[in-house]
């Protein structure tokens, strides 16, 4: 019996895992508006998980943006991230089964300015207690939108389509769906994160 192995992107897969906890939770809190300051201990988690990952994807894009550039905290990242994607700021993510919106990044549209929901996982790490709360369901989305949109802009430095695709998450810019793959669109100038293929436009 012959076994074909082929490489797969871990951090692909991870978010994948973490999509698939959001949607058990899912069933617990609707994700509407009503509970968006809805906390937990499991909310919690999924936000420093997120946080996590965002951390270690947006050094490693950094990198291969700059390889002169060590950037260690997120308004490194912002600065080296904006300056190559300055759309970033505004860049959606639907979550079409629940008729959301999200713009994880949009805090990015002032200079040094972590989005609320990665001050709020600091607060949640290291001052529970009096924090506690903001590990509640919007935080934990748009973390996770904002994983998801570094992942593909890490995924077109290099690449051209993954999958499979999300179940929730569905990229409003930097990508598009295509059957069971998400294709990134191609980056073309510095100064624009992507071009819309003429196909799809």
């Amino acid at each position: 019996m012959v076994i074909q192995v082929q490489t797969t992107s871990k951090h692909w897969n991870y978010f994948l895992c973490v999509e698939d906890d959001l949607l058990r939770v899912s069933r617990w809190i609707e994700f509407a508006e009503p509970n968006f300051s809805c906390f937990s201990l499991e909310l919690a988690r999924l936000l420093m998980v997120c946080a996590s990952e965002v951390d270690v994807v947006a050094k490693a894009i950094c990198r291969e943006l700059n390889r002169d550039t060590n950037p260690s905290n997120i308004i490194q990242y912002q600065h080296v991230l904006t300056d190559a994607f300055p759309t970033l700021h505004s860049t959606r993510v639907d979550v079409p089964r629940f008729g959301l919106t999200l713009t994880p990044w949009t805090n990015w549209s002032r200079a040094s300015t972590p989005p609320l929901w990665w001050t709020a996982n600091n607060r949640v790490k290291h001052h529970r207690s009096e924090h506690f709360s903001e590990a509640n369901l919007s935080n934990v989305l748009n973390a996770a939108a904002g994983l998801f949109l570094l992942l593909l802009l890490n995924l077109g430095l290099r690449e051209r389509s993954i999958g499979p695709v999300p179940q929730l998450f569905e990229p409003t810019d930097f990508a598009y769906r295509d059957g069971d793959a998400l294709c990134v669109y191609h980056r073309t100038r510095p100064n624009l994160p992507f071009s819309i293929p003429k196909e799809v436009s």
